[in-house]
């Protein structure tokens, strides 16, 4: 759970800088909490790209806190 809401945060904040079809996956995964044989049965595609595209939008958004800090930063200023 604690996953599903911190890179529901990360998206928030750098979900403009992935592709259209990484926002639409990831958001299906993330915010209308489909499964991801759910989601492959929706686009046609199969489950494991669609795996594989969640881990690796999950990688951007970690790899852009990594660098950016603006998650972090926005905790430190709510405290």
């Amino acid at each position: 759970m604690k996953d599903f809401v911190y890179y529901g945060e990360l998206y928030n904040i750098y979900g403009f800088l992935l592709t259209d079809k990484q926002q639409e996956i990831f958001s299906l995964y993330y915010e209308e909490n489909l499964s991801l044989s759910e989601i492959a049965e929706y686009k046609k595609v199969s489950k494991s790209y669609v795996g594989k595209l969640v881990s690796d939008v999950e990688k951007k958004l970690d790899y852009y806190e990594e660098n950016l800090k603006h998650f972090e930063l926005l905790k430190k200023l709510n405290k």
